[in-house]
């Protein structure tokens, strides 16, 4: 069974940062694109970073430009450092992973990230 564990996050203020790590329990992320998520209280879970399994980013609009979303295959994981940190940015990250060609997916259990003063 492929587990997900991120860390990395906790409380900072604005304009701070943090990076966040997914490890994962074996060597599946080779070859698979890899995601963060966040799901902020009362809100849906939504996407914020992808890394192809080729290393190409894509990011949600509000974090281009302060996210970046890494990758080491060797390392069976995946970071997300996260600059200029907003209020707006508080939330529960997840990591995430679809094994391509399949219906297999996998999610981590979380890690909280809070910005505030």
């Amino acid at each position: 069974q492929v587990q997900l564990v991120e860390s990395g996050g906790g409380l900072v203020q604005p304009g701070g940062s943090l990076r966040l790590s997914c490890a994962a329990s074996g060597s599946i992320i080779g070859g698979n694109a890899m995601s963060w998520y966040r799901q902020a209280p009362g809100k849906e879970r939504e996407l914020v970073a992808l890394i192809s399994s080729g290393g190409s980013p894509d990011y949600k609009d509000s974090v281009k430009g302060r996210f970046t979303i890494s990758r080491d295959n060797a390392k069976n994981t995946v970071y997300l450092q996260m600059n200029s940190l907003k209020p707006e940015d508080t939330a529960v990250y997840y990591c995430y992973l679809h094994v391509e060609g399949t219906s297999v997916n996998y999610w981590g259990k979380g890690t909280l990230v809070t910005v505030s003063s």
